[in-house]
């Protein structure tokens, strides 16, 4: 059966510590020889301890490297959480917006058409309409496939519950609201390009909701929904997608299965 791997993020890298980032390339190498691995998840490095070229540097070692390896999906989910560098800083986020894109610049230059997702907070105590504004400014440079949008709750026992300039809710809502407009427009714009083209699909289930459809996803982790038995799942089979439905495709099957 087809196999999908996971690697877990690093809590630190630091210029002494890089040979982790290569140990984990030539591990999946490994795997990839050994296996019939059709996807492989891999998790950014997070929470770096050096410069910000030294960073930098990082990131285009681990995107070259991952981008010159057979069946890696390109589907990165990079959480911004914020826009806005002073946000980013009472989040306790050792990043800036700057860096963030520098990252997706990065991604794009190894890859073709990599798929981008995200998670993003509105609300977080002192954030202003200008740093909302920043937030929506990076969404829209980016262009999410996607995006995990949440509203700060406030929970006890946490550093950011006892911030001072907590929003007001109202104020929050309306946030919320014009960032989940923003992100939908994009990512119905971004998915649709795929319309009426044949795509490879893994089939991963039979779908929830009408068991005479199955669901699978393509390489850039976006769902499709088509007719097919339960004997398909675990394949990969070639897909024409008819119907964009925003986040998903509807479509039917063309091609042989491909094992």
């Amino acid at each position: 059966d087809p196999l999908g791997i996971t690697a877990q993020p690093f809590e630190t890298i630091t210029r002494k510590e890089n040979n982790k980032l290569r140990r984990t390339y030539a591990r999946i190498e490994q795997i990839i020889s050994e296996y019939d691995v059709t996807e492989i998840v891999v998790g950014y490095p997070k929470n770096m301890d050096d410069t910000i070229g030294e960073r930098a540097k990082a990131c285009e070692e681990f995107a070259a490297a991952l981008g010159s390896m057979p069946k890696i999906c390109p589907h990165f989910h990079l959480s911004l959480q914020s826009g806005c560098n002073e946000t980013l800083k009472r989040m306790n986020r050792r990043y800036t917006a700057e860096e963030y894109l520098k990252g997706c610049e990065i991604l794009r230059k190894h890859f073709e058409n990599p798929a981008l997702t995200t998670d993003v907070i509105v609300g977080f105590p002192g954030e202003t309409e200008e740093d909302f504004q920043e937030t929506l400014d990076v969404v829209r440079k980016v262009r999410y496939d996607s995006a995990f949008t949440f509203i700060y709750s406030k929970r006890t026992g946490t550093p950011a519950a006892v911030l001072e300039e907590q929003v007001p809710e109202e104020i929050v809502k309306d946030r919320f609201d014009r960032l989940l407009k923003e992100v939908q427009s994009i990512s119905a714009e971004v998915c649709s390009v795929h319309t009426k083209t044949v795509q490879r699909v893994l089939v991963e289930s039979v779908n929830d909701h009408d068991d005479s459809l199955v669901t699978g996803r393509m390489s850039n982790n976006l769902l499709v929904h088509f007719p097919g038995e339960k004997d398909l799942v675990g394949k990969l089979v070639d897909v024409r997608l008819d119907t964009c439905k925003g986040f998903y495709y509807l479509g039917e099957m063309v091609a042989s299965i491909r094992v």
